[in-house]
């Protein structure tokens, strides 16, 4: 009896729903630590697909998350976050100001 090969779409996918909960996550976090309280504008900023482009397709930048996430942590997840997706944020930020 054969297996079925892996779904590489599929398995994006869902590398991408876990993705995006821990960008989610680091970004209220990040949120309630840099302004003291709660920010859904500036919630769907970071987290937007719109912003997510600026790095590739949105369903991968998401899965790339949840890749590092579940290989390596959740810390190391905040931290690549952090280092990739970050200072184009704030630049952008900076920008809408």
């Amino acid at each position: 009896m054969s297996r079925k090969a892996p779904d590489p779409v599929r398995i994006e996918r869902e590398e991408a729903w876990v993705g995006d909960a821990v960008l989610s996550l680091y970004a209220r976090k990040y949120i309630l630590h840099s302004s003291g309280g709660m920010d859904q504008e500036e919630f769907a900023a970071m987290t937007s697909n719109s912003f997510l482009r600026a790095f590739g397709p949105p369903t991968r930048v998401e899965s790339r998350i949840g890749q590092v996430y579940v290989q390596q942590g959740l810390a190391a997840a905040f931290a690549f976050i952090e280092a990739e997706f970050l200072p184009l944020y704030l630049k952008q930020k900076r920008n809408r100001r």
